[in-house]
């Protein structure tokens, strides 16, 4: 399966999740922020960093961009994408994902190991877990608290879209209702915080946890 991995001025993980896609048996392609070709992928990673240097706010000038428009067109056609920190920032600033990315509670930089529960396992991204799976993973954001009105988030809840949330005294950064990632109604767009392409090698400090998320995508699933 060939996933695209967009690359924006001041992207920074492009290459990890190039790595974490080609560890789990897939073939990454590198997708330019200027080129609104996908190239015929079949399955599109925004990856973390600080797109455009994070000027005005995060993702604020990424969802600009060439490529996103072929995105959106790609999303609204049932085409699997995943947006990891910055590129969960990127999509909700598209309008692909409800709500807002804000500064961290206390104003300061996370970076370390937060412990998830996966709780939505139907979407092509999370659908190599259990529910109710916890998995530990990296995290590394100034803007990582997520926002919604009540509404919203009421709904979210409602139609199970909480795909990934921070275990109980595990969030980092003051998101409502501890959550760490969403879907879409469509539930084939996915974006959360933490970063699961650091987490693919049992060698490295990052353990192999994250490494669901791409063999949800690339790997065949039991029946």
């Amino acid at each position: 399966m060939r996933v695209g991995v967009v690359t924006f001025p001041g992207s920074l993980d492009d290459h990890d999740a190039s790595v974490a896609i080609e560890r789990c048996g897939g073939d990454p392609v590198t997708l330019w922020h200027a080129d609104a070709d996908l190239k015929g992928v079949d399955a599109v990673v925004l990856p973390g960093g600080f797109s455009y240097g994070d000027y005005l706010r995060c993702g604020a000038v990424a969802h600009r961009a060439a490529v996103m428009g072929a995105i959106a067109d790609f999303a609204r056609d049932g085409g699997p994408v995943l947006g990891i920190c910055n590129g969960f920032q990127v999509l909700c600033e598209a309008g692909l994902l409800p709500g807002a990315l804000l500064r961290n509670e206390g104003l300061r930089f996370v970076c370390r190991d937060v412990l998830l529960v996966v709780e939505s396992t139907d979407t092509p991204w999370t659908r190599a877990y259990v529910p109710d799976e916890r998995i530990v993973v990296p995290a590394k954001h100034g803007e990582g608290r997520y926002h919604a009105d009540e509404a919203t988030l009421d709904q979210l809840e409602q139609d199970g879209r909480v795909v990934v949330r921070y275990a109980p005294r595990n969030n980092p950064n003051g998101s409502a209702r501890d959550i760490a990632g969403i879907t879409n109604e469509g539930r084939n767009v996915v974006g959360l915080m933490p970063h699961p392409e650091h987490a693919v090698d049992p060698m490295l400090l990052g353990g192999e946890d994250g490494r669901g998320f791409f063999d949800s995508l690339l790997q065949p699933q039991p029946a």
